[in-house]
């Protein structure tokens, strides 16, 4: 798949990351890289999303996790562009997360409006890092399609996730939907 960008969380999803199995696999493939990736800055991390999507080529197709979720949001604020779809996966609730101690507190408040670009947004019943209901209301504000993955915790290695078809399937379903 061209033009798949890869957007992680917190922590830059390491080399058994599902996203980083994604990024081997697929030719064209990009991953937006950031400065810190464990003190992350909104500002720079949605700053480094625009220019990795500007140095593509035609319609882009975005794949985050976690973190990653709410710098897409965040970004499709402020700017316009190709964006065929987006799968975003596990966003944590930012609130939550910042007082069990994660340093997200400056990616808040959390974006209400919807996405201008077909979406789903699939979340665990188990994450640690947001609550099932959370994560639903969530993908309502921002207009996509939500999927219950089940009690899979957060959807990373530690959770067991390295190769994951199901992701894949979600992300060929929600291409299929959006084929021209």
């Amino acid at each position: 798949m061209e033009n798949m960008i890869v957007v992680p969380g917190l922590g830059g999803s390491g080399r058994d990351h599902w996203q980083s199995h994604w990024l081997r696999d697929r030719a064209g493939a990009v991953r937006v890289e950031q400065r810190n990736w464990d003190q992350p800055d909104r500002d720079e991390w949605v700053a480094e999303l625009h220019g990795t999507v500007q140095r593509a080529e035609g319609p882009v197709v975005l794949v985050a996790h976690s973190l990653g979720c709410h710098t897409v949001a965040h970004w499709a604020q402020r700017h316009v562009a190709q964006v065929r779809a987006a799968l975003l996966v596990a966003p944590p609730d930012i609130d939550y997360s910042a007082s069990r101690g994660a340093p997200i507190a400056g990616f808040g408040p959390t974006p209400a409006d919807p996405l201008p670009f077909p979406t789903v947004l699939a979340a665990s019943s188990t994450d640690q890092w947001a609550e099932i209901g959370w994560s639903r209301l969530l993908a309502k504000q921002w207009g996509a399609r939500f999927v219950d993955l089940g009690a899979v915790g957060h959807v990373n290695p530690a959770a067991g996730f390295g190769p994951w078809p199901r992701g894949e399937e979600l992300l060929r379903d929600l291409l299929a939907q959006t084929a021209d």
